[in-house]
């Protein structure tokens, strides 16, 4: 099966799906940015009260106007449950969340029995505040600052024994580094440079500390990290200077000044200077958005394929089943397709699913 796409309500699909079927799970649920109502009100309740003002009309009728922009699902732990008995033990979760409600997405997965594993970082620079500037007196005050960049959560289903034993039982469960390494390519690193293969290696006694071991000339590139961003120079411009090693490496330098206390530190191996120097985002991944996707699409928040390529591949080895039961504009099957991946969409509005299945179509 290349693709499977499937137009209905997430949380009546995933019931009829067999458990521990499923090899990760990556989307873009609804971040709930209505503030009043959708978010908080009761069900059947009336329209919130806007006022002789207005004032929160705008608020009221959901993200950009779109209804669909709620909480009901993405927040309740109920529906995460059924996502956990559909995933394989060891199974990954990304998920990208609002900067103003990313705390509910995060209990609502916790609570369904997920380990929160991490929490990484998109930063972008394309965001324009939408605040409403005051006239008058208090002229240069507003209501909300740039958005600039999303918070993603990392889960993991619990695993079934140790994280080798799941691997070898399940085939899912720990993270792809290596295929995941920030490479000359992917946010400027220099090649032959990354984060060392082995930084100490421990020596089981309790008077001996740990010995550093070999740092440096990592062809693969660098460790990935949980910053992403998206290569605009407004970005990059914000990241610090940052020089590379400067200096040469004899090896027969200490390591410490505690030398000689609780057993000795080794010194360093012989190493040349790097010499690269730049914008400390090259340490980071860098994904572009290509206007083409977003041009392709009548969904008002697509996400570029190259993020949620790199998102994919990290919580998935290629072959696996990967669910999206947010499917949106379709971009998670368009990047699961491009990894070797098999995609399992669902989504909810109609309206989308003709341009997810114009999308894959063509991905295919």
């Amino acid at each position: 099966m290349s693709g499977h796409v499937i137009c209905g309500d997430s949380r009546e699909v995933l019931r009829e799906l067999a458990p521990d079927s499923l090899d990760g799970c990556a989307c873009d649920p609804p971040y709930a940015l209505v503030s009043i109502g959708k978010r908080f009100g009761a069900i059947g309740a009336a329209p919130a009260k806007v006022g002789a003002s207005g004032a929160y009309a705008r608020a009221s009728a959901g993200f950009m106007g779109q209804q669909w922009d709620t909480g009901e699902t993405a927040f309740d732990p109920a529906f995460w449950v059924e996502v956990l008995r559909v995933l394989k033990p060891g199974a990954h979760i990304v998920a990208f969340g609002g900067t103003r409600t990313y705390h509910r997405l995060v209990c609502a997965i916790e609570d369904a029995g997920f380990e929160i594993r991490d929490q990484l970082a998109w930063i972008y620079g394309s965001g324009f505040p939408k605040s409403h500037n005051q006239r008058g007196a208090w002229e240069g005050w507003g209501s909300a600052l740039k958005p600039a960049f999303e918070p993603i959560i990392l889960a993991r289903k619990p695993l079934d024994g140790t994280l080798a034993q799941n691997l070898r039982r399940w085939g899912v469960g720990g993270l792809n580094i290596d295929a995941c390494r920030v490479g000359i390519g992917d946010g400027g690193a220099r090649a032959g440079e990354a984060s060392a293969g082995r930084r100490y290696d421990q020596q089981g006694s309790t008077n001996s500390a740990a010995t550093p071991g070999p740092r440096g000339g990592d062809s693969r590139g660098r460790w990935p990290a949980n910053v992403l961003h998206d290569g605009s120079d407004e970005v990059v411009g914000a990241f610090p200077h940052s020089a590379g090693q400067l200096g040469g490496v004899s090896g027969d330098e200490p390591s410490a000044m505690t030398d000689q206390i609780y057993g000795k530190f080794a010194g360093r191996r012989a190493s040349i200077p790097r010499g690269d120097a730049g914008s400390a985002a090259r340490f980071f991944y860098c994904a572009k958005a290509s206007k083409a996707e977003r041009m392709g699409s009548g969904h008002p928040t697509v996400k570029p394929v190259r993020v949620m390529r790199w998102l994919c591949r990290l919580i998935a080895p290629p072959g696996a089943l990967i669910l999206d039961p947010f499917a949106g504009s379709g971009t998670t099957g368009v990047a699961a397709l491009a990894e070797g991946m098999r995609p399992f969409l669902i989504e909810r509005e109609a309206r989308f699913c003709a341009d997810i299945e114009r999308r894959m179509r063509a991905a295919a």
